[in-house]
C-alpha cells in the first residue's frame, strides 16, 4: 500500500510553489512527512514553471515540531543509518541550499523542528498571533535540525539563548521586532504575501539570505565567550541535576567558534545522545502523564462535550481562597454566606486576595476593577436559581453538610453541579439527603494548580467531563481520585513533610537544615518543613478515612513515639533522601492498593506540581520503578521498619510488585 502523502504540492499560476505540511492537527514531523517534505521540495526545484516556494500548515498550524513519542527512540537514527539526515542533508543542504527561494508561511504554532524549518527558509512571514519556539529542552533534549546554528545568527545570542534555554514561546509580532520573521501578514493575506515575497526574492527585489551563514547578528568572539559562560553559570546553578542545557550552550558555541556545519555536526550527534537519555525519557513521560491526566477512561471516551459552567456558587467560611481562584478565571461568583459579618469578613478577604495580584503587578487597576465586579455576596440562596456550579466549603458537621446540599437540591437547577471541597468526607454521606447524588462530586483545591476532582459510583460522566472542563479553563491539572481513598495530593504532601521531620527529629539543631540541603540536591522544588499544613491536613485525612492496613500510614507522631532508638546524624545524604521519599513511595503504593486512582502517572503529575519532585525524574512513581525498582525499596523499608518501627513498614501492593517483579505503574483502574 503507498504511503499517504503529509505534504501537498500545488502550483499557481504566478509561480510559485505552494507545499503543505499535511499531519492533522498539528502537522507533527514524523519521518514520513520530512521524507514527504524532501519529496515535494525536489519536485518544485526540478519543475520549470516553478519560480520560488512557500512552504505552510493546513489547518492554520504551521507545525508543532516532531513527535515527542519518539523521543528516547532511534526510530529515525535506524532508518536512515545516518545521524544528521534530517538536520543536513534535508534542511540544510536540500532547502536552505535550493535554487530557488522558499519562504515559510507561519500562522498558529511552530514550535521545535517547525520553527526550524522555518529558520532554514529564505525568508519567514507570519501572522500576529502565531506562536514560535524552540521547546525541545522541556523534553531534555536540544534543537537538532538546525535551531542552534541558524536561530543566534538571526536573533543574536543572548535572545537565542534566552528562547532556547527558557523553551520561550513568542507570537508573530514580537518575533518581527526580533528580527525572527521578516514580516507580519494577517491570516487571510498570508501565502499572499509570502508569495510575494518569495517572487521578490527570486527577482532580486529582495535579498536572499540564508541564515546558517550570517555573521552580521552574533557578538564578537570574546563578547560572546562571555555571555556564554554566564549562561553555563545560570543554568547549573538551577538545574545542577540535569546536562542538556550545558550540552546546548556547547553545542552553540561550537558553531561560533568552528563555524555552523561543524556546529551542526556537533548538535546532531548531541541530539542522538540525549534522545536515548534518562532524562529525556523521564521528561517525555511526564509531559504525557500531565497530558493524560484529563483522560479518564469510561467517561472522557464516551464522546460527551462540556456544559458551560456560566456562573459559580461558593459556599463557607472555609471557600474564599476558592471563591478568588474561580474570579481570577473570570468566573462570575455568587459567595453566600449564614450572616452579614461573616459575609462582610469574606467579601473582604477575597478583595484582599485580588488586590494582592494588583500589588504584584499580575493585573491593572481596571483589570482588577473588573474582576471585582465578578463577585456577589448573598445571604441566601435565592440568588443560586441560575448557578452552574456549587463549591461548598462549610465548616462543620457531617449533618450541617448534608443539610447544606438537601438545600441546594431544592434551590438550584437541576443541572447544577454540587461538589464539596472537603477532604476527608465521604461524598456519598454528604449527599445522602438528596435525591439525585448522580450530580455530586468532589472539587478539591488543594494547591494552586492541582484540582482533585472525586467521583462516587453514582456520579455522572458528564458531571465529570464538565468539572475536568473547568479546571481547564482555571488552568488547574486535574487529578481523578475515587471517593472514600483520601486525596492524593495531602496524602504524598503529607508523607513526605512526615517523613522529613522523622528523619530531622534525632539531629537536634542542624537536623532541619539537613534535610532540606539533601532534598534540595536531589532537586525537590518545595521544602518539606513548607508544607506542614498540607501535613495536618494529610493526618486528618488519615485518622478519618482510613483504617489500619499496616502500611506507611501511621502518623508521624505513632512512628516517634516507637520504642526503638532512631539515631541518623551520621546517616549519609544518599540514605536521608531514601528515607525521606521511600515512604511517600510507599504511600503511592497505598493509594494504588485502595483502588485511589486510575492510573499510577497520575500520581506522578501530582508529586511533580504539588510536591515540588523533579519533573526531569519523572515523577516518584516513575522514579521508583525506572532508578532503583520495587524490590530494593521493598526490602530497604522493611529493614527500617524491623529497625525504627512501622512507619516504614511497606505496604501489601508495594510487597505483592517486589516479590512477582512487576512495576509500580502496573495498575487497573477503580475509577
Amino acid at each position: 500500500m503507498a504511503m499517504k502523502a503529509k505534504t501537498q504540492l500545488v502550483t499557481g499560476d504566478d509561480g510559485v510553489a505552494i507545499i503543505t505540511l499535511n499531519n492533522p492537527p498539528l502537522n507533527l514531523l514524523s519521518f514520513e512527512v520530512m521524507l514527504s517534505l524532501k519529496s515535494s521540495i525536489e519536485e518544485a526545484l526540478l519543475c520549470n514553471e516553478v519560480k520560488a516556494i512557500v512552504v505552510n500548515g493546513s489547518g492554520g498550524k504551521f507545525s508543532g515540531g516532531a513527535d515527542v513519542k519518539v523521543f528516547g527512540k532511534s526510530e529515525m537514527v535506524k532508518k536512515r543509518n545516518e545521524v544528521g539526515f534530517v538536520s543536513i542533508e534535508l534542511i540544510t543542504n536540500l532547502l536552505e541550499a535550493a535554487r530557488k527561494p522558499l519562504v515559510a508561511a507561519i500562522d498558529g504554532p511552530a514550535f521545535g523542528g517547525g520553527l526550524e524549518i522555518a529558520l532554514a527558509c529564505h525568508a519567514r512571514i507570519s501572522t500576529p498571533t502565531s506562536q514560535l519556539g524552540l521547546t525541545e529542552l522541556q523534553y531534555g533534549i536540544i534543537p537538532g535540525y538546525g535551531g542552534t546554528q541558524r536561530l543566534p545568527r538571526l536573533v543574536g545570542l543572548p535572545k537565542a539563548l534566552e528562547m532556547i534555554l527558557m523553551s520561550k514561546r513568542v507570537n508573530g509580532k514580537d518575533a518581527f521586532s526580533m528580527s525572527l520573521v521578516d514580516a507580519v501578514a494577517p491570516a487571510d493575506e498570508l501565502i499572499r504575501s509570502a508569495s510575494r515575497w518569495a517572487l521578490d526574492i527570486s527577482e532580486a527585489r529582495k535579498p536572499w539570505i540564508r541564515s546558517l551563514y550570517r555573521t552580521d547578528r552574533l557578538e564578537p568572539l570574546k563578547e560572546a565567550r562571555l555571555i556564554l559562560n554566564t549562561a553555563r553559570d545560570e543554568a547549573q546553578k538551577q538545574n545542577p541535576n540535569v546536562t542538556h542545557p550545558l550540552i546546548c550552550i556547547d553545542v552553540i558555541e561550537e558553531g561560533i567558534v568552528s563555524g555552523a556545519r561543524i556546529g551542526l555536526w556537533k548538535e546532531a550527534e548531541a541530539l542522538n545522545e540525549l534522545r536515548q537519555s534518562e532524562t529525556c525519557k523521564s521528561l517525555v513521560h511526564i509531559f504525557f502523564a500531565r497530558y493524560n491526566t484529563s483522560k479518564i477512561s469510561g467517561i472522557t471516551d464516551m464522546g460527551l462535550q462540556p456544559r458551560k459552567v456560566n456562573r459559580v456558587g461558593v459556599i463557607g467560611l472555609g471557600s474564599t481562597a476558592i471563591a478568588t481562584a474561580f474570579i481570577l478565571a473570570n468566573f462570575p461568583v455568587i459567595f453566600k454566606e449564614d450572616d452579614e459579618n461573616s459575609l462582610e469578613a469574606a467579601l473582604g478577604e477575597i478583595k484582599a486576595n485580588l488586590h494582592s495580584h494588583l500589588m504584584a503587578g499580575k493585573m491593572t487597576k481596571a483589570k482588577l476593577e473588573r474582576t471585582v465586579s465578578l463577585l456577589k455576596g448573598v445571604l441566601s440562596y435565592d440568588s443560586f436559581k441560575d448557578v452552574d456550579l456549587v463549591v461548598e466549603a462549610v465548616e462543620g458537621s457531617i449533618r450541617l453538610k448534608q443539610q447544606v446540599f438537601a438545600d441546594l437540591e431544592h434551590y438550584c437547577p437541576q443541572h447544577c453541579i454540587l461538589a464539596s471541597s472537603s477532604p476527608t468526607l465521604d461524598l456519598n454521606l454528604i449527599g445522602e439527603r438528596t435525591k439525585f447524588q448522580f450530580r455530586i462530586a468532589g472539587a478539591h483545591f488543594c494547591s494552586s494548580s492541582v484540582l482533585e476532582i472525586v467521583n462516587t459510583e453514582c456520579t455522572s460522566p458528564q458531571v465529570i467531563v464538565d468539572l475536568l472542563d473547568v479546571a481547564k479553563k482555571m488552568k488547574k491539572t486535574p487529578i481523578s481520585v475515587r471517593n472514600g481513598s483520601g486525596l492524593v495530593v495531602n496524602r504524598i504532601c503529607g508523607m513526605y513533610s512526615q517523613a522529613a521531620m522523622f528523619v530531622a527529629a534525632e539531629q537536634g539543631e542542624e537536623g532541619k537544615h539537613r534535610v532540606e540541603q539533601v532534598m534540595d540536591k536531589f532537586g525537590m522544588a518545595t521544602s518539606p518543613f513548607r508544607m506542614m499544613d498540607v501535613v495536618v491536613e494529610s493526618m486528618s485525612t488519615q485518622s478519618q478515612n482510613k483504617q489500619d492496613t499496616g502500611s506507611s500510614n501511621s502518623t508521624w507522631k505513632e512512628a516517634k513515639d516507637s520504642p526503638n532508638d532512631f539515631k541518623v546524624a551520621k546517616l549519609s545524604e544518599e540514605v536521608i533522601m531514601k528515607m525521606i521519599l521511600f515512604p511517600v513511595v510507599n504511600e503511592a503504593c497505598c493509594i494504588m492498593e485502595e483502588g485511589g486512582v486510575g492510573k499510577a502517572s497520575d500520581i506522578d503529575v501530582a508529586s511533580v506540581v504539588a510536591m515540588g519532585f523533579p519533573s526531569y525524574r519523572g515523577g516518584v512513581v516513575y522514579w521508583a520503578d525506572h532508578t532503583l525498582g520495587s524490590k530494593y525499596i521493598c526490602s530497604t523499608l522493611e529493614t527500617w521498619s524491623n529497625a525504627y518501627g512501622p512507619f516504614f513498614k511497606p505496604c501489601a501492593y508495594l510487597r505483592k510488585h517486589s516479590s512477582i517483579g512487576t512495576p509500580l505503574m502496573q495498575i487497573k483502574s477503580h475509577l
